[in-house]
């Protein structure tokens, strides 16, 4: 027995909504029925390549349409919570681009709302469905890479600039909801510092450290004013390492196995000798889905099956948390922010 097609709108056709529009469209198990947006051009492009869904400036006609099941909203961060809320209170399940909401206290009230109305709330953290990240988790949990030292990530690109959040907002936020995902461990204090070059916008770069009871540490450098685009994550365990290169056309992940030895002289325990490992490098296989796909599948599968999302609104309440706090840092000059409302170790699921 096939299933009840999900009637899925879309807020927002600017930068990231064509691209949910597009995903949407060609999903199993839903049906592309509305796209809102302010600007009537975006919509006339819209409906020159989707005529078939339903076009409005009026984001009401959305909520308020018993037409639609679902909503996903691609709108500025600072009209997330609002959107999301009338969403919910519609009775629409929601999906929203990251950030899930700009305060951890909007972000609880949005989850408490879905709780209320037995509906999904699911955050687009897009990084997370990647083939390579899901393939780093499988690594990670088959204790491939042995216990995780480090992880280092630098994230820059020429733009785009923005009014209503900063670099980390922006950007650091697909490293924190990817070190959420693969590692064991939640972090328990963050450290950030950050620097603004033009008047009147928020921080355009910034360094972020995060802590973990463990002996791991999280390096994140983001910046919005870099001559070439990098998105490269490194990540050192006592077993293998891995390089992470999302620009690569092909090999994306590389697995290195190098490392170093420790031998301490049983005759003298204070003398270490330190030796170096360099073996074998190679890319595993990685399949050719686009996350965005993968995301609103899952995203339509979670609507039918009832269950919680991989970036649920409760993942996205952590990822806010993380984000809160280091913003509280680089205010405080980058003074640590103890994260103990994340709880402690968590397993990761099979």
């Amino acid at each position: 027995m096939s299933r009840r097609l999900i009637r899925v709108a879309v807020v927002g056709y600017g930068y990231w909504g064509p691209n949910l529009v597009r995903n949407f469209a060609n999903t199993d198990g839903c049906e592309l029925v509305a796209v809102s947006d302010l600007q009537p051009s975006r919509l006339a492009s819209c409906a020159r390549l989707h005529p078939a869904a339903t076009t409005t400036t009026r984001v009401r006609d959305v909520i308020e349409s018993p037409g639609i099941d679902a909503v996903a909203i691609a709108t500025p961060a600072h009209t997330h919570f609002e959107i999301a809320m009338a969403a919910l209170r519609g009775g629409k399940h929601v999906l929203v681009e990251k950030p899930l909401a700009r305060t951890s206290d909007q972000v609880g009230r949005l989850i408490e709302e879905a709780q209320r109305r037995n509906l999904i709330l699911m955050v687009d953290h897009t990084f997370v469905y990647t083939p390579a990240v899901q393939k780093i988790r499988q690594l990670i949990c088959e204790d491939t890479l042995g216990e995780i030292l480090y992880y280092n990530s630098n994230r820059a690109s020429l733009g785009l600039f923005q009014d209503d959040v900063n670099v980390i907002w922006d950007l650091a936020v697909h490293d924190v909801s990817i070190i959420q995902h693969i590692l064991k461990e939640a972090p328990v204090a963050v450290s950030a510092t950050g620097a603004t070059h033009v008047r009147g916008t928020p921080e355009n770069m910034a360094h972020v450290t995060l802590f973990f009871e463990n002996s791991c540490v999280a390096h994140i450098n983001v910046n919005w004013l870099s001559p070439i685009k990098v998105r490269q994550i490194f990540i050192g365990g006592s077993r293998k390492m891995i390089v992470y290169d999302d620009l690569e056309p092909t090999e994306k992940i590389k697995v290195y196995d190098k490392g170093i030895t420790v031998d301490r002289s049983a005759q003298a325990a204070h003398q270490l000798r330190i030796g170096y490992r360099a073996g074998d490098m190679w890319a595993p296989h990685l399949g050719a889905s686009e996350a965005l796909s993968i995301e609103a599948q899952h995203f339509i599968d979670s609507i039918h099956g009832g269950s919680s999302p991989i970036t649920s609104g409760t993942t996205g309440l952590q990822v806010v948390q993380i984000l809160e706090a280091a913003s509280r840092s680089i205010v405080a000059q980058g003074n640590p922010v103890r994260l103990s409302s994340l709880g402690k170790a968590r397993a990761l699921a099979g």
